[in-house]
């Protein structure tokens, strides 16, 4: 029963403090002048970290499963939560074409980097440094001004581009809600929310992983189904809170980039004093008698 009840009580506190944190992430970002793609990745950090708190609180543990399942799990749940459930919420969520590619290219990169390591084509550090080949330039693009895309040495063609979609995310802005910028007290206030979140992800998943050995579930199961929703939720939020205001490209940014920072931090922790990504045992072999 207290295993359920501190389960329960760092649910709530997670799902509050990641409300508080993205509202004061969107200011601070607008006194910054962040772009839409750069307020979604800031958020997906911050909201990504239940995620990864949790991975390496079960990775510490001894728990690679549950940590493998936290990360595999949550990245599905992103997908149905993140777009779907805040559309819902929202009513409609608006994508330029160019937005969707801009952000979509780099998480399908990503996703099948992933995959090629998982399935031991290529080694991790290989995996890790393909996966920045897309995400380095992609994180660059996303924090320049017009004026700087313009003077990129790339095809003409792709600056153009590339300055449409800023335009398109522009565009989206007109008809969004806007905050008033941030001061100081928003980032103390976002440093606070951040650090409730972290240590509720923490009680969530050493309460979780205490109840599922208690009834018997498999660690598989405890962190991809119910750790995995759970850590999720601060993203949820998140994407429910921009969709609200009008934001569809931070949104989309939010949700690509979450499930990357999960692939590219999650599945790249390795067992202590090994140099391979997390496997499942070998099942023994039955002994034969007589």
């Amino acid at each position: 029963m207290l295993g359920i009840l501190l389960f329960s009580a760092g649910v709530v506190a997670s799902l509050a403090a990641s409300w508080l944190l993205v509202s004061r992430l969107e200011r601070l970002g607008e006194r910054a002048g962040f772009s839409e793609g750069w307020l979604g990745l800031v958020a997906a950090l911050a909201a990504d970290a239940p995620e990864i708190t949790s991975s390496v609180v079960a990775l510490a543990r001894g728990q690679a499963s549950v940590g493998a399942g936290v990360v595999i799990g949550s990245n599905v749940f992103n997908l149905a939560a993140l777009l779907g459930l805040a559309a819902v919420v929202a009513g409609w969520i608006g994508f330029h074409r160019r937005v969707v590619v801009l952000s979509g290219v780099p998480a399908v990169w990503v996703a099948a980097v992933c995959l090629l390591t998982v399935a031991a084509v290529v080694a991790p550090a290989a995996g890790l440094a393909l996966a920045a080949v897309v995400l380095v330039p992609y994180v660059a693009v996303l924090g320049m001004s017009r004026a700087r895309m313009e003077r990129l040495l790339l095809p003409a063609g792709w600056v153009r581009w590339l300055v449409a979609a800023v335009h398109e995310e522009e565009a989206e802005l007109a008809e969004a809600i806007r905050p008033r910028p941030g001061t100081w007290r928003d980032a103390v206030v976002a440093a606070a929310a951040l650090i409730v979140v972290v240590g509720a992800s923490t009680v969530m998943e050493v309460a979780a992983t205490a109840v599922g050995r208690r009834y018997a579930v498999a660690d598989i199961v405890t962190g991809g189904l119910v750790l995995a929703v759970v850590t999720s939720l601060p993203n949820a939020v998140s994407a429910v809170y921009l969709a609200r205001r009008g934001r569809g490209a931070a949104v989309l940014s939010t949700a690509l980039n979450s499930n990357a920072i999960n692939v590219v931090g999650g599945l790249r922790i390795r067992r202590p004093g090994s140099g391979h990504v997390f496997r499942p045992p070998p099942s023994p072999r039955p002994v034969r008698c007589c």
